[in-house]
């Protein structure tokens, strides 16, 4: 089991950019593949990047494909998404998971979440 704290969060103008951390602690933490993943009020948490334990392997969702890449610095033990271009559709509240078996866009696959941050985009 890993703890997961998520920040970054914030409003900005649409065209803005934003950068989210999730810091991880707990045992074997880097072994794990983290995801991000967000939900709108009143929707269905939608899956929105995700990064292999060994950072090779990365997927992102369609609707942020070409505007948001997912990192991981090792040392740190924090993941991070780089939000740019962003858009009043992505507004929502953005969550951290990690998952000891896969990468995968289904949050069944994540075993431990962050408490989530809001980012709120204006147009």
């Amino acid at each position: 089991q890993v703890q997961l704290v998520e920040s970054g969060g914030g409003s900005v103008q649409a065209g803005g950019s934003l950068r989210l951390s999730c810091a991880g602690s707990g045992r074997d933490f880097s072994m794990y593949a983290m995801g991000w993943f967000r939900q709108a009020p009143g929707k269905d948490r939608e899956f929105v990047a995700t990064m292999s334990w060994s950072g090779t392997t990365t997927l992102y969702g369609d609707s942020v494909k070409g505007r948001f890449t997912i990192s991981r610095d090792r040392a740190k033990n924090t993941v991070y998404l780089q939000m740019n271009n962003l858009k009043p559709e992505d507004t929502a509240v953005y969550y951290c998971a990690a998952s000891m078996r896969s990468t995968s866009r289904s949050d069944r696959i994540y075993d431990d979440w962050g408490q989530g941050t809001q980012v709120t985009v204006s147009s």
